[in-house]
């Protein structure tokens, strides 16, 4: 028998589905031109106001407003989605995160090396069975699926991004290893106790607390196996009492869809608290690098390691910001991109903005990296 709330979850997803459609077309789209000019425009501005109305300035904002963000969290990400899904590929391809690099190393070459850190630490093998949570368009799961041999489900509640996701495993030959699903990570669509391993890669912090994420991926995974995660924290350097460490928090938060930015501390304790030893857990953003991970978003051309990295950095320059949004501006004007398209360039620069500063001072780091294991006597 099907449960009201099994219901409520299938008509959402309906509902998601059905928006994106409208929104996006039926048809997978490439280039950031062709997407925004094909986009419907009513629809793409109701997705603007929804995420826009969201928020206040950070002086302005109450415990109510946050909790109301908190309690909407679906509707939240899922618009920031709908509105910079295009942008992030256009500006970072196809894996929706950042990494540490070496010296010399081409950017896409330490994206893919990040993922196979991950991949590496949580003992991912052929044939084991493993679900991506929050898997964006599914670069990471690709790569993973190819360097492993594992099939890779990646699970993700924002449609258009399920959407791109098979179309670009299908062009790369890999339907057969991988598979995307539109799903909340908070209700994962599989049954207890029945996966080899799970990994998160800066998704969870969408979630509206770590403990409800976490304690669903402790459900799937069989006793003895592994989730590895790069999350989102606050470092120990943060005060929530401190008006700017709050503000660049919440210009984090703005820029990239959160509900609530959370301390390290509480992520540690929310593993522990469902049910999971830790083997390992380290800041990755604080390895004394030479090269910091947050170059690209400086617009700094100079720390480009390769030619290729000067096509990523340079649209984060002062230059390259202003022709991308006056790009955008031209093309809203004309009735090509939609109204919004301009604001929506104007949060995401923030965002890159927000990021780099609370990287600077120490407040922030987006790979607080965590293996933790599923007990071998869990039921």
């Amino acid at each position: 028998m099907v449960s009201a709330q099994s219901t409520a979850i299938s008509a959402q997803h309906s509902e998601d589905i059905a928006f994106a459609r409208a929104m996006h077309g039926k048809e997978v789209k490439t280039g950031l031109l062709s997407n925004l000019s094909s986009k419907n425009r009513d629809v793409s501005n109701v997705a603007s106001e929804t995420y826009l109305n969201m928020w206040k300035k950070p002086e302005n904002e109450t415990k109510e407003d946050e909790t109301k963000r908190v309690d909407s969290y679906t509707d939240l990400v899922n618009s920031y989605y709908n509105l910079a899904t295009d942008f992030y590929e256009y500006g970072w391809g196809g894996s929706f995160h950042f990494c540490r690099y070496y010296p010399g190393e081409e950017f896409f070459r330490a994206i893919a090396r990040h993922e196979h850190y991950l991949a590496a630490n949580i003992g991912i093998k052929r044939g084991m069975k493993v679900v991506d949570l929050g898997c964006g368009v599914g670069g990471p799961a690709r790569e993973i699926a190819e360097f492993t041999g594992a099939h890779v489900t990646g699970v993700n509640n924002n449609a258009y991004q399920v959407q791109r996701a098979k179309h670009y495993a299908a062009k790369q030959g890999l339907s057969d290893q991988t598979e995307f699903v539109k799903g909340n990570f908070l209700e994962i669509p599989f049954q207890d106790n029945t996966l080899d391993a799970a990994y998160a890669i800066e998704a969870t912090v969408h979630a509206p607390t770590f403990e409800s994420v976490y304690g669903e991926i402790f459900r799937v995974l069989k006793p003895g196996a592994k989730f590895g995660c790069y999350e989102w924290c606050m470092t120990d350097d943060y005060n929530e009492e401190n008006a700017e460490h709050r503000r660049i928090a919440h210009g984090i938060e703005r820029g990239n869809g959160i509900p609530k930015m959370r301390p390290i501390a509480e992520c540690l304790q929310a593993l522990k608290n469902v049910g999971f030893e830790i083997e390992l857990h380290e800041d990755l953003a604080n390895m004394g690098d030479q090269i910091q991970w947050y170059y690209p978003l400086e617009g700094d051309l100079r720390k480009c390691q390769t030619v290729r990295d000067y096509l990523t950095t340079i649209a984060m320059t002062k230059a390259g910001r202003f022709t991308t949004t006056n790009f955008c501006r031209v093309l809203e004007k004309v009735g090509l991109a939609p109204k919004g398209t301009v604001e929506t360039q104007k949060f995401l620069e923030m965002a890159a903005d927000a990021l780099v500063e609370g990287a600077q001072k120490n407040l922030f780091t987006p790979m607080f990296f965590f293996v933790a294991k599923k007990p071998e006597t869990a039921q």
